[in-house]
């Protein structure tokens, strides 16, 4: 259990999310990417992604409620979403006990793809006709991946790229995407007994430096070309996911 009256520990939740905050602000994403990244080099994968609760459900409902067409978007994935929470369902416990070595090479996978898929500006297509079958898809696979690594952009993001969507709908839809993604794998934490008060307590605490990098990262993605900051993130993000990986592999 990992010692919450710890300076060194709370100093690194603190810089992690306002980290994490600044990165979601610039670019509209990557808050729980960056967190669960940077935290598994010294928590265990579930106690990361309890941590993550709080900032992740406040930061997303923020970008849900700012854009221009949520009732047409929630007719439209409303499938996608009933499919995230049947694969974070599916993959409950993933994250915890025996699984969690496992779990944290799988994060350290989904940051390479994840990386590899941004820095290669890959932007697949997908025809409206398809989508009654794709997305119930997609979000079943984002489940299952929440569900074992705490990361929920995955297929979601390339989904929701692929389908169409204009610039302010797409910030909209990825905000209703991590919403329910981080709904759904709060309650399965909680079902699993992660989530206990002191975690809580501490995921509340960590939303104050999210927002503010939040804050930071918006007033600054009005003056860097976004392009730019994109590839220093991806670049760093797939240097994270291959340390992970590697050890995960060879052991601490």
């Amino acid at each position: 259990m990992p010692n919450w009256d710890s300076p060194a520990l709370l100093a690194l939740v603190g810089l992690t999310f306002v980290l994490a905050g600044f990165v979601k602000g610039v670019i509209g994403l990557g808050l729980p990417t960056i967190a669960m990244g940077l935290l598994s080099l010294a928590l265990p994968p579930a106690q990361a992604a309890a941590l993550l609760v709080v900032p992740s459900l406040v930061t997303n409902i923020w970008q849900l409620a700012a854009g221009p067409s949520f009732a047409a978007l929630a007719r439209r994935l409303w499938t996608m979403m009933a499919g995230v929470c049947g694969g974070v369902w599916a993959g409950s416990g993933l994250l915890a006990g025996e699984y969690a070595r496992g779990a944290t090479l799988g994060l350290g996978a989904a940051l390479i793809v994840y990386a590899i898929s941004g820095l290669a500006s890959i932007r697949p297509r997908a025809r409206r006709a398809h989508e009654i079958w794709l997305s119930p898809l997609a979000g079943a696979i984002t489940g299952v991946i929440t569900a074992a690594t705490g990361v929920f952009v995955i297929p979601a993001g390339p989904y929701l790229q692929a389908i169409g969507l204009e610039k302010e709908e797409l910030v909209q839809a990825l905000g209703l995407s991590f919403t329910v993604s981080t709904l759904a794998l709060a309650a399965s934490l909680a079902d699993a007994g992660v989530l206990e008060m002191a975690v809580f307590t501490a995921s509340l605490m960590a939303l104050i430096p999210a927002l503010a990098g939040m804050l930071l990262g918006q007033w600054l993605r009005l003056r860097v070309r976004p392009e730019v900051f994109r590839r220093m993130f991806f670049s760093g993000l797939l240097a994270l996911g291959a340390y992970i990986v590697t050890r995960s592999l060879i052991g601490p």
